[in-house]
């Protein structure tokens, strides 16, 4: 924010696409054949009467949607609104073929839940409204000088997660979406996948003088796909709608797109009222029932979710609040972090050291890699063997910090063993005195004015020597046997 003596409204609109085989209101494929990207489906190759609007056709209630809706219900401490149904919601756009969408209006099938975040000030409860089914639309496909639609993605199940406006900074907005990203992934009920729009965001946003009792008038960003744009996009358009009032200016109602090249935000048309869409309940389908002890089954099949991984990582392994947050953020990440702790412990470590160990090399070395990259673990050529071999090596002092990163590094890129990275390119630590000794002596002998002051008292010119051993052995020396033969030299 760029100005104390204002602050922000912020709630955030989350659409994630369920991982159902078929569509939502018809058996059409619902998503690519394993393997296989979205762009490598032909165009409108996926559709059928039913998803591509033709007069007379009907829908059908894809029931394995209702379920997984069900389940983020749960998941996310809503109320389960055991008779709902649907209503179309009507506007005209090329890529809507129906002239409407079915979605959920006025009782949608969860509401009323809540789900905790992680802030720099601390946990914070964010309230969500409702949780509601809808298909998506096609998508326009804009060429030079016209546009073609492809409806592939047209009557591809939906759920909308609505938040209350509960938010008051970019960085609580980000942490918002990333909790319900780690929930959706974590029930295995949307994969998450932001790069093609099946998480992706819309942000409501509104600043006030923090004096006044009235909310300030809200735009909404459009189609947020990464965390980094959510936080970037809400964070100028904050400072956007700041200095506007402070200039004298009116916000408009509106709703807006953001351009990352720029870092900007942009008006798209004003913004549309509820009654603008002449919502009316859907009349080919039926009220949705939901019998209750189907519910309760469904309770009883949630997995362990983040922040109960969470809770038990910090319990397990002794890990600080923080680590066991940032491993349970990503169920990929969790998983691995498991599954390398579990393989150390197979070979006899203590399991809180492998578990402190592990921690250490995935939120460091292995993290700062995916983020260079900007892709998950499990897109990377390294698995839990990886990790496992290297925190051994460190275990037994084979290899320094130093060669444990490059190992990694060379892991990373080539997917080969930790034993062959290490031998082939000479990572294994010296950890021989009569190896050691020589350069030992001549740093000593370089540095006369460093040893009078360490002979004067000054403990801390120990780091400096020891700096200087690893440099002249390429990092390999065993750091604890340097410090103990430089304190003998010296004595």
């Amino acid at each position: 924010m760029s100005d104390h003596g204002f602050e922000a409204v912020i709630g955030l609109e989350i659409h994630a696409q369920l991982s159902t085989e078929s569509k939502i209101f018809c058996s059409c494929p619902a998503k690519p054949p394993a393997g296989r990207s979205v762009s490598e489906v032909k165009v409108n190759a996926n559709t059928c009467p039913v998803c591509a609007g033709h007069p007379g056709s009907l829908p059908v209630l894809n029931h394995k949607a209702v379920e997984y809706a069900l389940k983020a219900g749960l998941a996310t401490n809503c109320k389960i609104n055991l008779r709902n149904w649907f209503s179309r919601k009507n506007y005209f756009y090329p890529d809507l073929p129906k002239g409407y969408q079915i979605s959920q209006y006025d009782k949608p099938v969860c509401e009323n839940g809540w789900l905790n975040i992680e802030t720099k000030a601390g946990p914070k409860k964010i309230r969500l409204k409702r949780i509601h089914l809808e298909e998506d639309a096609g998508k326009n496909v804009h060429m030079a000088g016209f546009s073609m639609i492809n409806l592939n993605r047209a009557s591809v199940p939906l759920i909308e997660i609505v938040s209350e406006p509960d938010m008051g900074s970019a960085e609580e907005a980000g942490s918002y979406m990333r909790a319900l990203h780690a929930v959706v992934t974590y029930l295995d009920i949307c994969d998450g996948n932001m790069q093609e729009g099946n998480f992706r965001c819309d942000a409501n946003v509104s600043v006030k003088i923090k004096s006044a009792k009235e909310l300030g008038t809200r735009t909404e960003i459009k189609n947020l796909n990464s965390f980094r744009f959510v936080e970037k996009a809400i964070d100028y358009e904050m400072s956007r709608q700041i200095e506007v009032i402070k200039a004298g200016g009116r916000i408009v109602q509106e709703t807006r797109t953001y351009d990352a090249s720029k870092n900007i935000t942009l008006p798209m048309r004003s913004k549309e009222e509820a009654e603008d869409y002449r919502y009316f309940a859907e009349p080919d389908l039926l009220p949705l029932v939901i019998d209750p002890a189907r519910v309760d089954e469904l309770r009883l099949t949630l997995p362990e979710l983040p922040e109960q991984k969470r809770a038990r990582f910090v319990l397990e392994f002794s890990l600080p609040w923080y680590d066991a947050a940032v491993l349970s953020s990503s169920r990929a990440l969790a998983e691995f972090f498991e599954k390398s702790a579990g393989i150390l412990s197979s070979r006899g470590l203590d399991g809180k050291a492998a578990g402190k160990s592990t921690a250490n090399l995935l939120i460091g070395e292995v993290t700062r890699l995916l983020n260079e990259e900007n892709i998950v673990i499990g897109e990377s050529k390294l698995v839990p063997e990886h990790i496992a071999d290297v925190v051994q090596l460190l275990e037994e002092k084979a290899v320094s910090s130093t060669g444990a990163k490059a190992a990694i590094s060379a892991a990373w890129k080539s997917g080969h063993a930790i034993g062959t990275i290490v031998e082939r390119d000479g990572l294994r630590q010296v950890s021989d005195s009569a190896v050691l000794e020589p350069f030992v002596e001549k740093v000593i002998a370089a540095f006369p004015d460093q040893v009078a002051e360490y002979k004067a008292g000054k403990v801390k010119v120990l780091s400096f020597f020891i700096g200087q051993i690893m440099k002249q052995t390429g990092g390999k020396a065993n750091p604890a046997l340097i410090q103990e033969l430089i304190k003998k030299k010296l004595s």
